[in-house]
């Protein structure tokens, strides 16, 4: 702020122009479709600009949904004992080497008599492949993909994360949490490779900060990915009294660091 007030500059009308088009999206679209939703769903409900493309796809997917045709189909999976009493799992791919495809074995019948067949069968490993994988750290977070974890790692809605992700953001631990980018400020990514050098040796520092490239083409990118405002303030020493507010604090300091790391 004090930067700005230094270095005054004329206003940018193009920015002005595009929080005009927000506000005017705001009440062609919101207040149109909420009135809507109160009669049709339930009270209370809202859908500006950005809710109303939620409730399209939702839409759209229900429709998927009532349309799908199902279609059997039957895959075979087998244990198989080693001569050391180790169980190894293998799955059939292909019979008298044509490759199977999704829907090649279609009801029962089919499936029992393959089984059959296999059962009087003996097996033997042809082949050993060994391959070296290298495996990047994923992106820090952005709003969605927050969401998405907290779910998986924790169990927690999207409404009690972001509830939670709020709180952190108003304590100033967080950046803003609603965000579909995943930059990076620079400032952030050098005093992340110190602490990383610092705090666990220089070979868990990257030699180069790594940057990620937004995949949604919509993706408005106003703000940065989530991550500690203080990498240094860590899940250990920060002090919460919520433990909800901690976990949530530990997937996303985890993840933002683990992103910077070889």
């Amino acid at each position: 702020i004090q930067e700005a007030l230094e270095h005054p500059r004329t206003i940018d009308l193009h920015l002005v122009d595009a929080q005009q088009a927000r506000r005017v999206l705001d009440r062609l679209v919101g207040y149109e479709l909420s009135p809507f939703l109160w009669r049709k769903v339930t009270k209370g409900l809202s859908a500006g600009r950005v809710q109303s493309v939620t409730v399209r796809l939702i839409v759209e997917r229900e429709n998927e949904i009532r349309n799908f045709k199902p279609q059997e189909y039957w895959s075979i999976h087998a244990n198989l004992k080693t001569p050391s009493d180790s169980i190894l799992e293998s799955t059939l791919h292909a019979i008298d080497n044509v490759p199977l495809e999704k829907f090649s074995i279609g009801n029962r019948e089919d499936a029992e008599r393959i089984v059959h067949e296999l059962q009087q069968s003996s097996f033997a490993v042809t082949n050993v492949e060994r391959k070296v994988v290298k495996k990047n750290p994923p992106a820090p977070f952005t709003t969605s993909t927050l969401q998405q974890e907290a779910a998986k790692r924790l169990g927690y809605s999207s409404k009690k994360t972001m509830l939670f992700a709020q709180r952190l953001y108003e304590l100033g631990l967080i950046t803003y949490m609603r965000t579909d980018s995943t930059n990076i400020a620079e400032s952030a990514l050098a005093a992340t490779k110190n602490y990383l050098a610092s705090a666990f040796g220089e070979p868990y520092a990257a030699d180069a900060p790594r940057t990620f490239k937004t995949t949604s083409r919509a993706a408005q990118e106003a703000h940065e990915a989530i991550r500690p405002t203080d990498v240094s303030v860590t899940p250990q020493n920060v002090a919460l009294t919520q433990v909800s507010e901690q976990k949530v604090y530990m997937l996303i300091w985890q993840r933002f660091v683990a992103s910077q790391m070889p």
